[in-house]
């Protein structure tokens, strides 16, 4: 049984206390009636404190109301400000009235209040206090958990009440793997707290997908609601080009086009208005939308049929279109529950579909180019400045910058990745409200997924330009949609100069320039095939938002030629472009009437034309290869600035140990081999190296070699040691003599113990320290010249290559009559 909970009455003078000159903590209540305290909450020193404090009050297992906060904001509060479903605070508490508007079961339950209202009652404190309080917020959090529980003291009778928060099984298995993995984590506002991992929790039951022809994985709770295939106005019943609101394709058999390609979309509007939208004939589609309470996944058209999302026909054609709920402009969250539940389906779908995990096929709307001249400055924005791509691609298995270190050490000719940090990212941005209603005002302080580009190595000189997004600005701005200047995380790059702590890259056609501290790098060390202008060309190529064919191809298909038209970018001589992808198929796919009955219609025309995918400013764009030469990835020069040394005592057996030298650039690692008289030595190839016996009298030397996929394996040989002395024997035990020391018995020696083991071992016996005449053996027979001397062993051990070595053991009593 949980905690019996205290009156409401308690609730308010407790508070009313503790915050004397804020009564607008505090709700106006007449009646007292089941309530939880949240004295010790709202007083609590830290986060970590408050989920053990409203645990408490609440009567709910502390490690389940912090994995249930996790999968709604992370342990984030956000300043008080609404998330991108509208919630507020670590439990992303509603202040909307739920709707059921999909039918029963399809939902959040259809609760008779919203989520502030019920907390308010529990708790009596005010609406504004559990919206912008984050204590007040943990506390009615934790309320309502426990108005939702029934009854049982284990985690599994938690289960529904956790479903009260979001959809019945994904939400409520993904708190539960919480459980089980834990998580640790320093918030946006510098709280640390962990949740300890516990294997022992058990799972609910992985679900198969709800509905029948559902595309998603195992385990999540899709549904299908269709978007309608049909025909527009029903005054013109001839009319087969007028229909809604996708294309019929076979995109997932050999009819083709194929998928390359997943754009991550946000709804600008809330679930269930947006699923509304995919469901109108009369409109346009995509192929999923997922709620951002609880990532619950609303599937709408087949992967082999083209869904209207992405602004660019050509890249509709080879688009899974997902759309998130929130706002871009949205100063906040998407919830981990909506970034865990797109990061399976999306594993899921490239899995299926062969699209790579990476920035340049997992693409954001934002990403995608104009079609036309003049086209680009209408494209869109989102998912906008506020989702996190680095955190999406770690959920993905696919680290932004491949897992590597971020680095200071770039050279010009290098490409890098841009890795932003998100969270430790804050960048100023302007306009949110106005640029994304209804969103509030833009979050100083709060993580972004871009850095700054600018036209000179200063934070003072104007932001970079970009003649597309922007035709005849002169600089970007810090407005939120306005990505003129934005590199975004996972971004390639060509640098063409470095000065200082600055790297000069090209950026839509000029010289931009992005800041990398050194003591805060921003970019990740990587490789890709870059393109130029053709050789010895004196015009810019020209860049293109579509991979269409040549004009010849179309003919005697009836299918009209599509244009080739040339954006507002170019690649000037003497820039260079990172490749996203040199495998581009060029096509166009004839999809123009209801029936297929157009000329043409539904057919994937192929062409012999090539193009290359690049990163060029903001989006990935195509280049022709007829106009561009394609350069393989180079590895970095490297230069080494000392020579690698040899440390330790050129002698047989012991150990030498070479030291890499110093180098021009920071490199990952190192090869090694050694050499003897100038003759490689097989199989001697780690750092250290032990002379033999076949080495005596001759040089070592070692070369070291530079192992790293981003560098060239330049070599370079240490100075040569001096020839190899006799290895030297070292004794771990001494000679031992052993008998009675008495005239007539026998005494006998052992060697002792020795590095290397001798090949040959002598002994001379020793009376008083003088050496017996002929006592050369291995025992020794006491006679009456012994009696009253002390006696010891000397032995010798020497051995091919190493010097003869000398112990003596201890001297025995005085020999005895």
């Amino acid at each position: 049984m949980r905690t019996p909970h205290r009156g409401i009455a308690v609730a308010v003078a407790a508070a009313a206390a503790l915050f004397p000159a804020a009564p607008s903590v505090l709700a106006s209540t007449s009646s007292a009636g089941p309530g939880v305290s949240c004295t010790a909450t709202l007083s609590a020193p830290t986060r970590e404190a408050a989920f053990g404090e409203a645990a408490k009050a609440a009567g709910v297992p502390e490690p389940l109301l912090k994995a249930v906060a996790y999968m709604l904001s992370r342990w984030d509060d956000h300043q008080g400000k609404p998330s991108s479903d509208g919630g507020y605070g670590v439990f992303d508490l509603s202040d909307r009235a739920p709707v059921a508007w999909d039918g029963a079961d399809k939902g959040r339950a259809a609760e008779s209040k919203s989520q502030i209202a019920a907390a308010a009652e529990l708790t009596g404190l005010t609406a504004d206090a559990l919206r912008r309080e984050p204590n007040a917020g943990i506390c009615g959090g934790a309320a309502l958990l426990a108005s939702y529980h029934d009854d049982g003291d284990d985690l599994a009778s938690w289960r529904d009440a956790v479903a009260r928060f979001g959809a019945k099984n994904d939400f409520v298995r993904q708190v539960y793997q919480t459980l089980r993995t834990g998580e640790s984590r320093v918030t946006a506002d510098g709280q640390r707290v962990t949740l300890a991992a516990d294997d022992s929790v058990a799972l609910p039951a992985a679900r198969l997908a709800a509905d029948a022809g559902v595309d998603c994985p195992s385990g999540l709770d899709c549904e299908w609601l269709e978007a309608p295939y049909a025909k527009g106005s029903a005054s013109e019943p001839d009319n087969t080009t007028d229909y809604g609101n996708h294309d019929i394709a076979d995109r997932t058999g050999p009819g083709g086009p194929k998928l390359d390609y997943i754009v991550i979309h946000d709804t600008e509007g809330y679930y269930g208005p947006s699923v509304r939208l995919a469901q109108d004939p009369t409109y346009l589609a995509w192929n999923y939308t997922i709620r951002s309470s609880d990532g619950h996944i609303a599937q709408h058209l087949d992967a082999k049929d083209v869904g209207w999302h992405a602004g660019n026909w050509y890249v509709n054609m080879h688009a899974i279109g997902i759309e998130h709920e929130g706002f871009a402009g949205t100063a906040n969250w998407f919830t981990e529950s909506m970034y865990q539940t797109s990061a399976t389906l999306v594993k899921h779908l490239a899995q299926k579909y062969g699209i790579p995990l990476d920035r340049a096929h997992v693409i954001g709307h934002d990403q995608v180019p104009g079609t036309v001249l003049g086209a680009t400055k209408s494209m869109h924005w989102d998912p906008g400045p506020y989702w996190d791509w680095d955190h999406y691609f770690d959920l993905l298995g696919a680290p932004v910058g491949g897992g590597r270190d971020a680095t200071a050490d770039v050279a010009p000719g290098d490409v890098v990745e841009v890795r932003t940090g998100y969270q430790d990212n804050p960048q100023p941005l302007t306009g949110c409200a106005a640029a994304s209603p209804p969103s509030p005002d833009c979050v100083p302080g709060a993580g972004t997924n871009f850095l700054p580009l600018y036209q000179s190595p200063s934070e003072t000189a104007p932001l970079a330009a970009d003649p597309g997004w922007k035709p005849g600005a002169t600089a970007g701005t810090t407005y939120v949609s306005d990505i003129s200047a934005r590199v975004v995380s996972g971004h390639k790059l060509v640098v063409a100069q470095v000065q200082g702590d600055w790297l000069g890259v090209w950026w839509a056609g000029s010289l931009a320039w992005l800041h990398n501290p050194a003591d805060h790098p921003v970019v990740v060390r990587t490789q890709a095939k870059t393109v130029t202008v053709k050789a010895g060309a004196t015009t810019p190529a020209a860049v293109y938002g579509r991979a269409y064919p040549e004009a010849t191809a179309y003919t005697g298909t009836g299918i009209p030629v599509q244009a080739l038209s040339p954006l507002e970018y170019k690649i000037p001589v003497g820039q260079a472009y990172a490749v996203s992808d040199d495998d581009i198929v060029t096509d166009y796919y004839r999809a123009v009437s209801f029936d297929g009955s157009a000329p043409g219609d539904r057919t994937d025309l192929k062409g012999q034309d090539r193009y290359y995918q690049l990163w060029y400013a903001h989006r990935q764009v195509f280049v022709r290869a007829a106009e561009a030469d394609l350069h393989d990835a180079q590895r970095s020069p490297v230069v080494n600035t000392t020579l690698p040394v040899i440390g330790g005592s050129a002698k047989v057996g012991d150990e030498l140990t070479a030291s890499p030298g110093t180098w021009s650039r920071q490199v990952a690692g190192f090869t090694y081999q050694w050499y003897v008289d100038g003759t490689a030595v097989s199989g001697a190839t780690k750092a250290t190296y032990r002379p033999g016996v076949a080495d005596l009298g001759k040089s070592v030397l070692v070369e070291v070699t530079v192992d790293d996929p981003y560098f060239t394996a330049t070599s370079a040989r240490s100075a040569a040691t001096a020839p190899v002395a006799p290895g030297t024997f070292t004794s771990a035990e001494p000679p031992i003599v052993s008998g009675t020391p008495k005239v007539g018995r026998t005494l006998k020696a052992s060697p002792g113990t020795w590095t290397p083991s001798p090949e040959k071992v002598t002994y001379r016996w020793l009376r008083d320290g003088v050496p017996v005449r002929g006592a050369t053996g291995r025992t020794y027979h006491l006679t009456g010249h012994d009696r009253g001397a002390h006696v010891a062993v000397r032995v010798t051990v020497s051995a091919k290559a190493y010097a003869k070595a000398t112990a003596t053991s201890a001297a025995t009593r005085p020999v005895t009559p």
